[in-house]
């Protein structure tokens, strides 16, 4: 990236902090409000408020719905996601929808993301549902969920965990041919996207870092 495009990207990412603000004071403390710059995923967060929802701040990774997004070319066709289940990293369930900005070249370089804390409204849907036949809080679009964790530990570990908690098999008990199934999901995920994923896929795989770099290469 040159120079340039350096300075550019700097106002183009600061314009969109004075959004977030803006959401923040319009929406209220029940919404977060995250701006991601997919330039660095390991430290991807560059603006956040209302950050008690879930405990993240400026300079956290991305998330695995991120990954999932820069990872799937029909997912980039589209200009946003939206009413989709999140979970903070404590378990509170969100409504999260993302905004994807992109350059003049079409590219997408970051996200803008709204998570609305539904604790209260679930509540109160559960007090009703006492006298009244109404059904729990469906997220619109049930084919997407996110978990927002605060650090590139927790994120692989989410990621493996969902993974391996399918699988009949305990890590080192697998074949070769199972931890590589387990490497192509995480791949697939976009995991390896982020630096140090390599590492920590290994240490639960019980294997080596070079055993799941052979593997991703054999996945090419």
């Amino acid at each position: 990236m040159g120079l340039k495009e350096v300075f550019f990207l700097k106002g183009f990412f600061d314009r969109h902090k004075l959004f977030v603000d803006f959401l923040a004071m319009v929406l209220g403390p029940s919404h977060e409000i995250v701006l991601h710059d997919l330039e660095n995923l390991d430290h991807s967060i560059v603006a956040i408020k209302n950050n008690h929802i879930s405990g993240r701040k400026v300079g956290d990774p991305a998330t695995d719905l991120v990954l999932k997004i820069l990872n799937d070319k029909e997912m980039q066709k589209k200009e946003f996601v939206y009413n989709y289940s999140g979970y903070s990293k404590n378990g509170k369930r969100l409504r999260s929808s993302t905004y994807f900005i992109r350059n003049e070249d079409g590219q997408i370089v970051g996200m803008l993301c709204i998570n609305s804390d539904m604790t209260n409204v679930l509540k109160f849907m559960d007090s009703l549902a006492e006298f009244m036949n109404i059904q729990d809080f469906e997220a619109s679009d049930q084919t997407i969920s996110e978990n927002l964790s605060s650090s590139i530990e927790d994120l692989t570990l989410t990621s493996i965990q969902s993974i391996l908690n399918s699988k009949s098999v305990e890590p080192e008990r697998m074949t070769q041919e199972e931890k590589i199934e387990v490497v192509s999901e995480l791949n697939q995920k976009g995991t390896f996207l982020l630096k140090g994923a390599v590492s920590e896929v290994a240490k639960h795989l019980k294997t080596s870092e070079a055993t799941i770099y052979r593997y991703l290469q054999k996945l090419k």
